[in-house]
């Protein structure tokens, strides 16, 4: 690859953040974000890089840097939360971060001088939300795949059912089986005090993270570690705050927790302002009220944070009450925000009839995220300069994104026989 300047740069560094993860389309908005984020050498390294976790010497390899000088450039980037650096046994793995979790949320995450915040905010605003654009590139066509998942406030579901939660869908069992914390500025919020109507009164350290996803954020400044017993008591607070926890969409080494407010996360909004249901994968929980308990207060109406609850006429002629709430059941994410501010108990989770299945690791979140998104040829096929590789993204890509092929893999018959083959091919 010859030596880009200018736009052309940044258009091939948005072509291959686009080919992540999350689809990141390109517009003016977009252009203005990478320039404002990275330096020209940075942009060069990223476009160059090999896409997925790689070691410092393959990608050193790949652009023909010697690893000295590249380490250096890459630990700044980390810092900036441009690229996700890991230990793994004592040697350093590094990946592109993508939009979603990732570019977004760690940029409105810094505390130190380098940014404009008020500027990223509203570049931000225009880009995630306003345009809709990012919002239909990855959830117009049914896709169901996302980076988070709704966990339900255990004590607002059914006792009386006698239902099993699960050790996954447990907030507060996570935390406990955990021993690295870190607690830093909620970028949602962070990003909406920006704006003219600025943000409400949930504090903005909030956004929490644990074990190795907690020590990225700690040995880069963009989270302060905190004991076990802190993240339990900001648990405790969301709680009282009747907010949203949305974590991983794994069920085996859940890494982050965002605590959600419907007037502020960029996701929640996605759902009831954008009208795109799937930006949050539901928990295996629906809210549904006892009439025989409701007063029909409305309180269940105004905690909704995605407003899918609504109070209407009770027209029984018996009725105690006027009003009594209709819970859309087809948007409902099983958070359970409604039922906590019930004083009458009426509102509780029950389970939905087929239990939502989340991905048991990262590996497989990121396969059917990039299997949905045509993606997935990227992370098979990794180095970006390499012809053989460049043949087979293309030959693989338009394989996988023929919509018999993509909905046969994606189906409950094949997916799990498609995941096995491609960890096994991956070796993992």
């Amino acid at each position: 690859m010859g030596h880009l300047v200018g736009k052309d740069l940044y258009r091939r560094l948005g072509q291959k953040v686009d080919g992540l993860t999350v689809r990141a389309p390109w517009n003016e908005t977009l252009y203005e974000i990478l320039k404002a984020l990275y330096s020209h050498e940075e942009a060069e390294i990223i476009v160059k890089m090999p896409y997925g976790l790689v070691r410092l010497d393959r990608i050193a390899r790949s652009i023909g840097r010697d690893e000295a000088g590249l380490k250096k450039v890459l630990e700044g980037m980390a810092r900036k939360g441009l690229v996700l650096d890991v230990c793994i046994r004592d040697r350093y793995f590094y990946m592109i971060s993508p939009m979603i979790i990732g570019i977004f949320e760690f940029t409105m995450m810094r505390t130190y001088e380098g940014i404009d915040p008020a500027r990223m905010a509203k570049l931000f605003q225009d880009y995630l939300e306003s345009s809709e654009l990012f919002l239909a590139a990855n959830f117009g066509s049914g896709q169901k795949v996302s980076p988070l998942r709704t966990m339900p406030w255990e004590e607002t579901i059914n006792q009386t059912e006698h239902i099993e939660v699960l050790d996954y869908e447990k907030a507060r069992g996570i935390i406990e089986g955990n021993d690295l914390f870190a607690i830093g500025l909620c970028s949602c919020r962070h990003k909406k005090s920006h704006s003219e109507e600025g943000a409400c009164d949930v504090p903005l350290e909030k956004c929490s993270t644990m074990g190795k996803s907690a020590e990225y954020m700690i040995r880069n400044g963009l989270a302060k570690e905190v004991s076990k017993s802190r993240m339990l008591e900001n648990l405790d607070e969301s709680r009282e705050l009747g907010l949203v926890i949305n974590a991983d969409n794994v069920q085996r080494s859940c890494d982050f927790m965002c605590h959600c407010c419907g007037c502020c996360c960029v996701c929640l909004l996605g759902i009831s302002q954008y009208g795109y249901p799937n930006v949050i994968v539901s928990s295996s929980y629906l809210a549904r009220p006892d009439d025989s308990l409701c007063t029909g207060c409305g309180a269940c109406a105004k905690a909704c944070p995605i407003s899918v609850i609504e109070m209407r006429p009770n027209d029984e002629p018996s009725a105690t009450r006027k009003n009594g709430p209709v819970v859309d059941e087809s948007i409902c994410i099983g958070c359970g925000a409604c039922a906590l501010k019930c004083q009458s108990e009426a509102m509780k989770l029950v389970e939905r009839k087929q239990r939502v299945i989340h991905p048991e690791t990262v590996f497989e979140r990121v396969i059917l995220q990039c299997l949905e998104r045509g993606t997935l040829q990227n992370q098979m096929f990794p180095e970006p300069e390499n012809v053989t590789h460049k043949f087979m993204r293309s030959f693989v890509g338009g394989f996988l994104k023929l919509p018999p092929v993509k909905a046969a893999l994606m189906s409950d018959m094949l997916r799990s026989r498609f995941l096995s083959a491609v960890k096994k091919g991956a070796g993992h």
